[in-house]
């Protein structure tokens, strides 16, 4: 989803009556993530590594890509932990929001799926092709069609579908939010769905997906971010440590086989 307008007023308002506070006076750090992977991995931070540092984590989940972010900048959370760095950037580029980025955690590559057909080359012409409809994933799921043939793309950063330069199959896209992505495949031909959305839905992308994502030089990690206020804050920092650990790693390979892949 491209960020509403009336979301980014609410972002501003919140943040200009927080602005002069400073670390949060409570001891427990509130989180917010997706539910799946990051949820997940951080219940597994806070039930057996956060006692290393004395750390308090309470884990707050959200379905949308939205409200983690504008609850971080109205204080109703001192850290999340579900977006990349572009995501990020255009977040911050709309709303003028002051977070930042702390650390990354890990891969979830983007998948093409289908419940109609088994193989790219089976997409007929004229085949409806789902996409997230906010900038930084609807970029991603272009040029996941681009590396797989299926269409060709300008020479953009940040591609938009008018940035379609060659489409043999004429490919018919479908703007969706990205939560709604996994419902849609009964209605397309095709959908791009973001890895937490595939693996909340049952899906692997290891193994059902039509096209991933590399993992290998991936610059869309989901990591850790604060408001600038709480950069430096210990809390923070500790979460971070402990998030890029070697027994954090060692649970990503063990509970995702492969969907989703540590930093």
């Amino acid at each position: 989803m491209r960020i509403k307008a009336a979301l980014i007023a609410v972002a501003l308002t919140a943040l200009s009556a927080c602005s002069s506070g400073g670390a949060s006076a409570s001891d427990t750090l509130k989180v917010g993530v997706s539910p799946v992977p990051h949820a997940q991995i951080l219940k597994y931070v806070a039930d057996n590594l956060a006692t290393q540092k004395g750390l308090k984590i309470e884990v707050v989940e959200f379905t949308d890509y939205v409200q983690p972010n504008t609850a971080l900048v109205d204080g109703s959370l001192d850290a999340n932990y579900f977006q990349t760095v572009p995501y990020l950037a255009t977040f911050t580029q709309e709303s003028g929001a002051k977070v930042e980025w702390v650390e990354p955690v890990h891969v979830e590559p983007l998948g093409l799926y289908s419940k109609k057909h088994k193989k790219l080359d089976e997409l007929p012409s004229g085949a409806k092709v789902a996409l997230a409809n906010d900038a930084t994933n609807e970029a991603r799921g272009l040029k996941l069609l681009e590396a797989n043939g299926l269409i060709k793309l300008k020479a953009v950063a940040a591609p938009t579908v008018r940035d379609v330069a060659e489409n043999p199959k004429n490919l018919q896209f479908v703007p969706l939010e990205a939560a709604q992505l996994p419902r849609s495949l009964e209605d397309t031909d095709a959908s791009v769905i973001n890895g937490n959305y595939a693996i909340d839905a049952g899906l692997n992308p290891a193994t059902d997906s039509l096209a991933l994502e590399k993992a290998e030089g991936n610059p869309n990690a989901n990591g850790l971010v604060t408001r600038t206020e709480l950069k430096d804050d210990k809390r923070i920092r500790d979460l971070a440590e402990l998030l890029g650990s070697q027994q954090v790693k060692d649970y990503i390979k063990q509970t995702f086989n492969g969907s989703v892949i540590p930093v």
